[in-house]
């Protein structure tokens, strides 16, 4: 059996059922961004995605009865998932990973599945609630402009169907690193949708690339895209640490001078103006990607700011070869958190790379290609 997938779902959407209901990006002109580059965007008919949950049904069924057969008596154990893969492929495992999980959480592939008429969504979340009953939370991409040009009863009837939140690339609020990236959004359309989003009862969830207006913008970028954030209050904020990659444009701004990229440590003092700046909000901040240097930055504000603050104290106060020693055992994957540099053996491990390297001018150069290789 089979259904469409697509390549790409939130870091915080591992554990859940993927189903797809449009094709790749429908502006697909990001500068920094060359996931869906040369692919053209389509919605896929109503009628196919409702087959897919349909598979999925009798995948799920399957997946049981290798459960009783083996003695679980229904359960789905981490045994019963790779049995089922062993047996019949990726897509019975996939579903068996989602059980073993909990088969409560859906997302909604591709980009910017939002962009649907506002009825097929619905038509498509009710059906998937329907078939599985146990779902407590679907949730999707959406883009600003998409979410603007949405009626309010529209959100709503998506809300009331059961779709619990939006995932946002906002990447930035300042108008002018959104030009500087082609966004195709402004900073009004950002706080226009996320004001709508959550009129609707919907959780919406904004990821920030720390690094991405570069060092012309980076004040700007911190302090404007925290002006957004007060004024919206969304739930969650997700840090997304810019890495630019090979053959896309902001890659030819970047070698052509226009844009200065910013190291690791202009990065991390860009992420405390942009936690110094935001007054007012009960978001939860999350730094939950490969590509982040400071995991540890995770909280709720207002009660976690200080801690967050000194999460960055702490990075910012190490010697010079202790950071370099943390920067690239963390990309190296050696290290998680500053905490973990306490460890001798991962410690000297650490600096026999940093030997390997040779001379400290290239430390930057291998930071650079290490985080390429995380996109």
């Amino acid at each position: 059996m089979f259904i469409e997938q697509g390549p790409i779902r939130p870091p915080s959407e591992a554990d859940s059922l993927l189903i797809r209901v449009t094709r790749n990006c429908p502006w697909n002109r990001c500068a920094f961004c060359k996931t869906f580059k040369g692919e053209q965007f389509s919605r896929r008919p109503v009628e196919d995605v409702l087959a897919d949950v349909d598979t999925v049904s009798r995948v799920a069924k399957q997946v049981g009865e290798i459960s009783r057969e083996m003695g679980r008596e229904g359960s789905v154990t981490a045994d019963v998932v790779h049995e089922a893969g062993a047996r019949h492929g990726h897509l019975h495992y996939h579903v068996g990973a989602w059980l073993y999980n909990g088969g409560q959480n859906v997302f909604l592939q591709d980009a910017n599945s939002i962009i649907l008429k506002t009825d097929d969504l619905v038509r498509v979340v009710d059906y998937i609630r329907q078939v599985f009953p146990a779902v407590d939370r679907i949730t999707t991409y959406a883009r600003a402009d998409t979410v603007a040009r949405k009626k309010e009863h529209e959100l709503t009837a998506l809300r009331e169907a059961g779709l619990n939140r939006i995932h946002m690339g906002m990447e930035s609020g300042s108008d002018q690193v959104l030009k500087l990236i082609q966004k195709g959004v402004t900073a009004a359309q950002l706080e226009e949708a996320g004001c709508k989003i959550k009129a609707a009862g919907i959780s919406i969830c904004w990821y920030v690339m720390p690094g991405l207006g570069g060092r012309q913008y980076s004040r700007e970028h911190a302090l404007e895209t925290a002006a957004r954030i007060n004024t919206v209050n969304p739930e969650h904020v997700r840090l997304r640490t810019l890495s630019v990659l090979k053959r896309t444009p902001l890659h030819d701004l970047m070698t052509s001078g226009v844009f200065e990229p910013l190291d690791e440590d202009e990065i991390v003092a860009e992420i405390r103006l942009l936690i110094e700046s935001l007054q007012g909000v009960t978001t939860r901040l999350v730094s939950d990607h490969i590509l982040n240097l400071l995991q540890e930055l995770e909280g709720n504000l207002p009660g976690d700011r200080d801690r967050l603050l000194s999460v960055i104290d702490r990075y910012q106060d190490l010697p010079g070869d202790e950071k370099a020693n943390f920067q690239v055992g963390r990309r190296a994957g050696v290290y998680r958190f500053m905490d973990d540099m306490r460890d001798p053996s991962r410690h000297r491990y650490v600096e026999g790379l940093l030997r390997d390297m040779g001379e400290p001018g290239n430390l930057k150069k291998h930071l650079e290609s290490i985080r390429r290789k995380f996109v």
